[in-house]
């Protein structure tokens, strides 16, 4: 919608954070068939929930709306919230080094005399 193109199709569910799924089989091309309309206009793919994007990505037949097993907040080690992708932000992880430091005081030759 927000790119050119208009698309019509059957609404399948929204997900929690209030995307919008749909699916045509009848008109689009193969693996077009199913799309998500994003809540913020400023849409990201890590909006979307683990599985909503086995859905997406064609991985499984049924959406998590239809399947037990897909469904989030379930299990009681899933996180509850939504955490966006901080990949080139302040927040991004950053390893530490184990390495020992090398000195600070720079080697300086010693000249021996002849």
């Amino acid at each position: 919608m927000y790119m050119g193109d208009t698309k019509a199709g059957t609404f399948i569910a929204q997900d929690r954070y209030g995307n919008k799924y749909y699916e045509n089989l009848a008109e689009e091309l193969p693996l077009r068939t199913r799309w998500v309309d994003y809540k913020d206009k400023e849409f990201n793919p890590d909006q979307i929930e683990p599985g909503w994007h086995l859905w997406m990505s064609y991985a499984v037949d049924k959406p998590p709306s239809e399947d037990a097993l897909l469904k989030t907040g379930v299990r009681a080690w899933e996180i509850k919230e939504h955490r966006p992708n901080m990949t080139i932000s302040r927040a991004a992880y950053k390893p530490y080094s184990t390495v020992k430091p090398k000195s600070p005081t720079p080697w300086t030759p010693q000249v021996a005399s002849r």
